[in-house]
Parts: C-alpha cells; sequence; structure tokens
C-alpha cells in the first residue's frame, strides 16, 4: 500500500527526513512515533502528495506520489493534525462538500461512517467551529471516509483531545481496520504505538526501528527500576552516584533508571536494590519506593537514542 525507498526532505539547509525507507502493508494499521519535529508529519505529507521529495521514490497504491498524485489523491483520505474544514459550515455541509470533490454522496457511503458519524449526526446543523475537539476529530475523520479510500493517513489526529475521546478514536480505528481500510497514523503517544500492528520510532527526520511493539518491547535488553521518594527534585542529581545504573529518565511520578543485565546483577538485583535504598537514605531521602517493572513502548525509544 505505501512503499519510500530512500526519501529524503529538507527545507533550505533544515533537513527533514533522511533516507526513509518504509512498507506498509494491506489491512494494516501502521504507526509512526515520535516526539514533534521528528518528521512525522512531513512523511505523511509526502505521502499524501502534498510535498515533492527531494531524494527517493515511493509509492502510494501502486502510484508514484510525483508523477501520478492525482490518482493517489482519488484514492486515499487524509486527515491533517490541524483541523481543517469549514468553520463557518454546518456539520452537514462539510461532509457534502467533501463528498461531492469527491463525486460521491452521504447517503451511498453512508454505511462506511455511520458508526462514527452517528455520535455527532445530532448536531448536523451546528456550525463545525462550534463542536468540541472530541466532535471535530469525528468529523474530520467522517470528512476524511466519506469518498470511501483503501487507505487512510491521519496525522496525529489525538493531540489535544481528551483521554476518553481518544479511546473511542481508537476503537473506531480497529473498526475501519475491520471493513479493510489501511491507516498510516502519526501520533506522539507512545502508548498509542501499542494499538498498531507495526510502528516505527522516528527521530530526527530517521526511523530508529521498524517492527511490531510486543517485539520491540521484547528486545528491551536490561532490567528496568520505578523509583520514586519525597524528595523528586533531588533524586534525578543522587541517582547520578549509583554506578551500577546505565541510564535514568523522568517517567511520570517517577525516575525510571537502567539496570545492566549482567549475570551478576540477576543473582543479586534485590541487594543493588537495597544498595541504592541506603544511597538515597544517606542523601535525606524518606518514603523511598524501588520496584522492577516491564519495559514500555517509551523505555525502547529511549533505548535507541542512548545506542544512536
Amino acid at each position: 500500500m505505501v512503499h519510500c525507498e530512500n526519501i529524503s526532505k529538507n527545507f533550505g539547509k533544515v533537513p527533514a527526513l533522511h533516507d526513509i525507507n518504509l512498507n506498509v502493508g494491506s489491512g494494516e494499521i501502521f504507526g509512526i512515533i515520535g516526539p514533534d519535529g521528528s518528521g512525522k508529519t512531513t512523511l505523511i505529507r509526502l505521502l499524501a502528495t502534498l510535498l515533492l521529495p527531494d531524494h527517493g521514490s515511493a509509492k502510494v497504491l501502486g502510484y508514484d506520489v510525483v508523477k501520478e498524485y492525482k490518482k493517489i489523491r482519488k484514492s486515499v483520505g487524509y486527515m491533517p493534525e490541524r483541523f481543517s474544514l469549514y468553520l463557518d459550515l454546518t456539520v452537514e455541509e462539510n461532509l457534502e462538500v467533501f463528498a461531492s470533490v469527491f463525486g460521491a454522496t452521504i447517503k451511498e457511503n453512508y454505511e462506511l461512517i455511520s458508526d462514527i458519524y452517528q455520535q455527532i449526526e445530532p448536531f448536523k446543523n451546528r456550525r463545525a467551529g462550534d463542536l468540541s475537539g472530541g466532535m471535530k476529530q469525528k468529523l474530520a475523520l467522517s470528512c476524511a471516509l466519506i469518498h470511501k479510500p483503501r487507505l487512510l493517513f491521519l496525522d496525529e489526529p489525538t493531540t489535544g483531545v481528551d483521554p476518553v475521546s481518544r479511546k473511542e478514536f481508537w476503537n473506531m480505528l480497529v473498526n475501519l481496520k475491520k471493513q479493510g481500510i489501511t491507516i498510516l497514523v502519526t501520533t506522539p503517544y507512545m502508548n498509542e504505538a501499542a494499538l498498531c500492528d507495526r510502528i516505527a520510532l522516528m527521530r530526527h527526520g530517521r526511523f530508529l526501528k521498524v517492527d511490531t511493539p510486543n517485539n520491540l518491547v521484547g528486545q528491551f535488553s536490561d532490567n528496568l527500576w520505578a523509583v520514586k521518594s519525597n524528595a523528586m527534585s533531588g533524586l534525578r542529581h543522587h541517582l547520578r552516584e549509583f554506578k551500577t545504573a546505565k541510564a535514568f529518565y523522568s517517567f511520570g511520578e517517577t525516575y525510571h533508571l537502567v539496570i545492566g543485565k549482567t549475570e551478576h546483577a540477576a543473582k543479586n538485583e534485590q541487594q543493588e536494590m537495597e544498595n541504592l535504598r541506603a544511597l538515597l537514605m544517606g542523601q535525606g531521602h524518606n518514603d523511598i519506593e524501588i520496584r522492577k517493572i516491564e519495559a514500555g513502548i517509551e523505555d525502547c525509544f529511549m533505548e535507541l537514542i542512548r545506542n544512536e
């Protein structure tokens, strides 16, 4: 469905994409995961034929993104990062406009969007500019689907949306996949990676790793501890003194501490935890909590960055 070979893109002297190679199979949800500025939007816009590559080649649905862009635009749906519908038109009017652009009607493709559109249909006469964030999201997705695309490009669709709406949105994507639609989605949220069939972890315009979420987590090679105390502001400085640690980083209300998985460490992990506790108590920390945890996608991302 999507095939890229050594795609690169610069904006003046600023590099945005470096030798991107990508293959997205039919019927999968493929996620591109990375922080702001990593190149996710540039890649999506290039595949949606809104930007031209400087080097390399890319095909979408078998069509070249440069030479056959008109054929691609007729067969894909695209939901940009920012809400870009007509704010002064109603929900129903926006949907009618997008359907007419592709020579379709709401009636003939209603079945495809019914699960999504039914949630906002009671507000079909409300102007798009007056909708909540979650409702705007559902309207934008409906407009991207109304011409029955084979492939859907979603650029950070859940950014700025409340957690409940984010969960609902991903449930919608799973249902669309069941209808045979291939989805390429970008997101800065690492916890959304687990909802994809495969993911590419991206940083500074490069793919660090492409694999299934389970495989990525399974390849995490070290032990991982979650650490917190009553003095989190000073904890970072004192964790530096623990020589067994390979790395540490803030993670929510704790610090994640990476401990090398050696034979010695495996046999003496509990003693190592007590050594850390003693070190922190000696620095005035109380209410110390140290526990072993399983790595997540964000931990894998941090490990890949350390090994660059």
